[in-house]
This record gives C-alpha cells, sequence and structure tokens, in this order.
C-alpha cells in the first residue's frame, strides 16, 4: 500500500515537471515548480478521496478539485486593453490535474497518453501556430495625431494599401490631438510594412502596436 501510494506520487510529479519544463521554458506563469505543485496536490486529493469517501463515495473530495482549480487558472488569466493572455496556460494547470487524477485513481497509462497528447500540443502545434500567425497575425495598434491633420483617412488609406483589415476600437481626444485605437488583421509581413510607412508619415506622432 505504501510503495503504491509513492509511485503515484511519484508519477504525477514526474508527468508535471515534463509539462512544467515546458512552461518554464517559454517564460510562462505556472512554471516548473508550480505544475509540479498543482500535480502532487491533484494526485493526493485524489488518493485522500478515495480513503475517505470508501466505495460508497470516492469522489467526495476529487469532486471538488476542478472547482478549486478555476481559482487558480484565473489568477493567471490577465486581460490588457482588447489582449487576453494566459489562456493556455490556465488550460495547462486543468489539464495538468486532470493527468494527476487519473495517476492517483490508478489509471497509468490512460494518464501517460494524457500527459504526452498534452506535451505534443504545447511544443509541435506551436510551429503550427507560428506558421499561421505569418499568415495572419492580429494586433492592436494605437496611434496618435494632431487634430487638425486628417490622421483617420490617412489611417484608412494605408489599412488598404497594404491589404490590412481594421476595425476602430477607440476614440479619444483631447485639446490638441486625437488617440486612434485600432485592431487590425494582416500577414506578418504587412503589418511591419505598415508599421513602417506609419512610422515614416510625419502626420502620426506616436504609434503603439
Amino acid at each position: 500500500m505504501e510503495v503504491e501510494i509513492i509511485i503515484r506520487l511519484l508519477l504525477a510529479a514526474f508527468w508535471g515537471a515534463l509539462i512544467g519544463a515546458e512552461r518554464e521554458y517559454r517564460g510562462k506563469a505556472a512554471g516548473l515548480r508550480t505544475t509540479i505543485m498543482i500535480s502532487v496536490g491533484a494526485c493526493f486529493f485524489t488518493l485522500m478521496s478515495q480513503w475517505i469517501g470508501g466505495a460508497g463515495n470516492p469522489d467526495r473530495i476529487a469532486s471538488n478539485i476542478v472547482t478549486g482549480l478555476g481559482f487558480l487558472c484565473a489568477g493567471v488569466i490577465f486581460r490588457s486593453d482588447n489582449h487576453v493572455s494566459g489562456i493556455t496556460t490556465a488550460a495547462t494547470i486543468w489539464s495538468v490535474a486532470a493527468v494527476s487524477m487519473g495517476v492517483g485513481a490508478g489509471y497509468y497509462f490512460a494518464s501517460a497518453c494524457a500527459a504526452l497528447m498534452i506535451l505534443i500540443i504545447l511544443t509541435m502545434l506551436t510551429f503550427l501556430q507560428d506558421k499561421i500567425d505569418l499568415i495572419n497575425e492580429h494586433k492592436t495598434l494605437r496611434i496618435t495625431f494632431k487634430r487638425s491633420d486628417a490622421g483617420h483617412a490617412r489611417c484608412k488609406e494605408l489599412f488598404s494599401t497594404y491589404g490590412i483589415k481594421a476595425k476602430l476600437l477607440v476614440q479619444h481626444r483631447t485639446v490638441d490631438h486625437i488617440i486612434l485605437e485600432w485592431q487590425i488583421h494582416g500577414s506578418k509581413h504587412a503589418i511591419e510594412s505598415l508599421y513602417a510607412s506609419l512610422l515614416q508619415d510625419p502626420i502620426f506622432e506616436e504609434l503603439v502596436l
């Protein structure tokens, strides 16, 4: 019994370490130590659930693991203006806990398959995502120009020139300036060319991409 407990906890820590190493390498919020702690904790909660609940109610504690993870996942999701980050990290936390619950319940093969699939998704599919970004990137562009200049029309002209799809999100007026915030879509090359043209245009005083 004691050996089986140690094996399950070590396996949970092992899979958590592999997935956490990938997150740590990419500098994400939930890195190596965090994912190991989540893995061991979820595994131990599952074991405790089986012991306390017994044969009649083995999911007594384990059923609340997902609820607790919700608070943890919420802490790694951030929204800045119109950009949301941390969703993949939150999904990784959720998935790592699921793998560890499987280990704690004794489903070693299924847990190993799930952990390997998570690693493949996080590593291999990143290259595919980079290829997609080359074709179509999503960026937020903030532009500041004087109220006397035709900055709005100039923006639309440049968007059309480089084949950029744009949506005006925010328009703010001060005493002397107008600030426009656009959500733009286009290829990486097109967006880089657009940004270079905006930098060279004397109408625009400040650019944030």
